[in-house]
């Protein structure tokens, strides 16, 4: 993850052809749920948050989440504590899922196109 995370940041996914076309965008001309996440992680790693949302607002709103969930998990590995209730998965992914839909939805619609990257 930091390995990529570095190459993101030395070469530019804004340069055309860089790292090559989201193929659902090349094929059909709908972006996907992940369209701009490349050009997302490098604004991030150069700073600048809202170039980084106006790429792919769901990726930049899920990093303090995850970050979130990180540090509970690690802090809880840390002191022995048991690692959380998950009596419940489906719940947390019908709503994740739910969610990644709905945004791929409103980004390829006319009224959500201030989404798409």
């Amino acid at each position: 993850m930091t390995a990529a995370t570095v190459a993101l940041h030395f070469r530019d996914p804004h340069d055309s052809g860089s790292w090559g076309v989201c193929p659902l965008f090349a094929a059909t001309g709908i972006y996907c749920p992940g369209c701009g996440g490349l050009r997302a992680v490098n604004d991030l790693t150069n700073g600048d948050v809202w170039a980084a949302a106006s790429s792919n607002l769901l990726f930049v709103a899920s990093v303090p989440v995850l970050a979130f969930f990180w540090a509970r998990w690690l802090r809880r590995s840390w002191r022995g504590e048991p690692l959380g209730d998950v009596s419940r998965p489906w719940l947390f992914t019908s709503v994740l899922l739910g969610v990644v839909l709905i945004f791929s939805v409103v980004r390829n619609l006319p009224f959500g196109s201030w989404l798409a990257p």
